[in-house]
C-alpha cells in the first residue's frame, strides 16, 4: 500500500508546485505565544461561567427548622411554666394559633417546623390540622418521632414500626414534607436502642423516609451510622461560652455524619431553665446573645439545616415563640441573622461513604488546570524555539 501511495504523493506535489502553491511556513514564536494565551483566556472565561452557574443554584440560606410541640391543652399551662405565650394559654387544637405560629415563623426566616409526634388520636388529629395550615402557607414540616415514653424509656420496636407505617400511608404524601425527595423523620431517643433495634425500625422504611438518629456525640452516631440517614442533635442545655471545645464537638459530629453521606442538623437554642421539671442548669439568654452564638456555631459546623430548640418548649424555657417575658426577642435575632450558603444535598445514601463535593472548590480546580496548561505550553514552545536556534 505504501509503495502505491508514495508515487501518488510525489505527483500531487509536482502539480501543486507548478500552480505556484508553497508549503506554509511555521508560525512565528510570538504568534504561537499569542494563540496559547488566547486559548487560556477562553478556558478561564469558560470556568468563570461555569462557577457562576453553580453559584446561582446555591443562593438560599441554610434552612432553619424549629422543633414544634402539639401537646398543649389549656391545662398544660398550669404545670412547670414561668412564662406564657403572647397568644395566651392556647390549645394545640386551635387552627388560628397554628396559622399565627406559621406566619410569625415565616416572617422570621424559618423554613419549617420539626413536629413532635407519635400516633395517638389526639396527635394524629393535630398533625393533620398543622399539615392543612402549612400547605396553605407553603411551609415545610419534618417529624421528630417520640421514641421514648414519659418516663424516658424506649417504646416497643413494633409500635414504632407501626406508627411509621401509619405516617407513610396517611401523611407523607403531603407537599409540606417535600424538603427532599422523601420526608425527614428524626427518631428521638436513639441512644436507648441497640443498633439491631434501630436496624429493624429503619430497614422497613428507608425507601420512603429519611430517618435520622438523635445522638449526643460522634461515637453514638457512628454506632448507628449504617442504619440511619444522618443525625439531629437536640442540645438545648449547653452554655456555648463555657462548654469546652463547643465548636469542635459540633464540627466533629458534622464530619462524621457527612463522611457517611448523611444529613447533619445542628442545634441552636436561645437559653434553658428546666428547674421546675427536675433540671439544674440555667442558661441565660443574655438579651439574645446566647442564641446568636449558638446559631453561628451551628452554621459554622457545615450544617445541612439548623434545628432551632424550640418554638414552644415552655417547660424547659427554650422557646422562641413570642412570650410575655421576652416578647419577640428570639425572632428578631433570626430576622437579623445572616446565614451562609448550604451544602448541596440531593438523593444521599448514608449507607455509603460520602464523596467530596467539589462545588465550592470548582473555581480553584478549573483555574489550576488553566494555569498548568498555559505553563506547560509556554515551556514546550520555549524549549522547541531554543532547539531550533541551536
Amino acid at each position: 500500500m505504501l509503495t502505491k501511495i508514495a508515487p501518488m504523493h510525489n505527483s500531487l506535489k509536482h502539480v501543486a508546485q507548478s500552480l505556484g502553491w508553497q508549503q506554509p511556513r511555521l508560525l512565528k514564536f510570538n504568534s504561537i505565544i499569542r494563540v496559547i494565551v488566547l486559548c487560556g483566556v477562553l478556558l478561564l472565561l469558560q470556568s468563570v461561567t461555569l462557577v457562576r452557574s453553580f453559584a446561582a443554584d446555591t443562593t438560599n440560606p441554610i434552612p432553619l427548622f424549629a422543633y414544634y410541640y402539639i401537646w398543649f391543652d389549656p391545662q398544660s399551662w398550669d404545670r412547670a411554666k414561668t412564662d406564657y405565650p403572647i397568644l395566651g394559654r392556647y390549645s394545640s387544637d386551635d387552627r388560628s394559633i397554628m396559622e399565627q405560629h406559621v406566619q410569625w415563623a415565616k416572617n422570621a426566616g424559618i423554613t419549617g417546623f420539626i413536629v413532635s409526634w407519635k400516633s395517638t388520636l389526639v396527635l394524629d388529629r393535630r398533625l393533620q390540622l398543622l399539615i392543612d395550615v402549612a400547605e396553605k402557607a407553603n411551609f415545610k414540616l419534618w417529624i421528630i418521632y417520640q421514641g421514648l415514653n414519659f418516663s424516658r424509656k424506649p417504646l416497643p420496636v413494633d409500635q414504632i414500626d407501626n406508627d411509621l407505617d401509619y405516617f407513610t400511608q396517611t401523611f407523607a404524601s403531603s407537599p409540606v414534607f417535600s424538603s427532599y425527595d422523601r420526608p425527614v423523620v428524626i427518631l428521638s431517643g436513639t441512644w436507648e436502642f441497640t443498633p439491631d433495634q434501630i436496624k429493624t425500625i429503619t430497614s422497613h422504611h428507608r425507601d420512603q423516609l429519611y430517618i435520622l438518629a438523635s445522638e449526643h456525640n460522634k461515637e453514638g452516631y457512628l454506632r448507628l451510622a449504617s442504619n440511619v440517614d444522618g443525625n439531629a442533635y437536640y442540645w438545648s442545655s449547653v452554655d456555648p461560652t463555657t462548654f469546652p471545645n463547643y465548636q469542635e464537638k459540633l464540627d466533629g459530629m458534622a464530619q462524621a455524619v457527612h463522611a457517611h453521606g448523611g444529613l447533619w442538623i445542628a442545634p441552636a437554642a436561645p437559653g434553658f431553665d428546666a428547674r421546675l421539671i427536675g433540671g439544674t442548669r440555667i442558661i441565660d439568654r443574655k438579651n439574645g446573645d446566647t442564641f446568636r452564638t449558638e446559631l453561628n456555631a451551628a452554621i459554622r459546623s457545615s450544617a445541612d439545616a439548623v434545628g432551632l430548640i424550640s418554638w414552644n418548649e415552655f417547660s424547659e424555657n427554650s422557646y422562641i415563640e413570642p412570650s410575655q417575658k421576652y416578647g419577640t426577642q428570639s425572632l428578631d435575632v433570626l430576622a437579623d441573622q445572616e446565614t451562609t450558603l448550604p451544602p448541596q444535598i440531593s438523593d444521599f445514601d448514608s449507607s455509603e461513604q460520602g464523596s467530596v463535593n467539589l462545588g465550592k472548590y470548582y473555581s480553584v480546580f478549573v483555574l489550576g488546570i488553566v494555569l498548568v496548561f498555559l505553563t506547560a505550553s509556554i515551556l514546550i514552545v520555549i524549549l522547541r524555539h531554543r532547539h531550533q536556534n541551536q
